[in-house]
């Protein structure tokens, strides 16, 4: 059957193509995004929780929640470019999936993998050029879609 492919009816090709599909993992990709991601967040909220605790703020510094929630995005971002550099962060998203994108250590990576993969053209036409291949539209339609929103609530109030 498969030395002759212009012959084949179209049940015939429908039953070839399902025995060679590979089976959905769906469910084990949605559980491993689900748990990834969320342990992303659990260490986020643990550092938080540490710079807002009273240990930190007797002996270290005091933040309020705002300052607290600022360094904690500085840190989580610095992890996911560092994790990035020494090639760990692409290893976990391979198993974590969206788990792994979708957090801020995710925007990290989507800036720090294109400015390694293009280093060796040069700092300006590499680096630089290259580094907001895929977070450049991510930017440039979050701060749109942000401009558009606070337009239509400033119109609308």
């Amino acid at each position: 059957m498969s030395g002759n492919l212009e012959h084949l009816t179209e049940k015939q090709y429908q039953v070839m193509a399902s025995s060679k599909e590979q089976k959905s993992k769906l469910w084990k990709d949605c559980m491993m995004a689900f748990l990834f991601g969320g342990l992303i967040c659990i260490i986020a909220q643990t550092i938080k929780d540490f710079l807002l605790s009273s240990y930190f703020a007797e002996n270290v510094y005091g933040f309020d929640e705002e300052g607290a929630a600022a360094i904690t995005t500085m840190i989580m971002v610095f992890l996911g470019a560092f994790l990035t550099a020494i090639n760990v962060y692409d290893n976990l998203g391979r198993i974590a999936g969206a788990g792994s994108a979708v957090p801020i250590t995710g925007f990290a990576n989507s800036i720090v993998s294109p400015a390694m993969e293009f280093r060796s053209e040069g700092h300006i036409l590499g680096v630089g050029a290259q580094m907001f291949i895929v977070a450049g539209p991510v930017l440039v339609y979050g701060t749109s879609s942000a401009v558009l929103v606070g337009l239509l609530y400033f119109l609308l109030k």
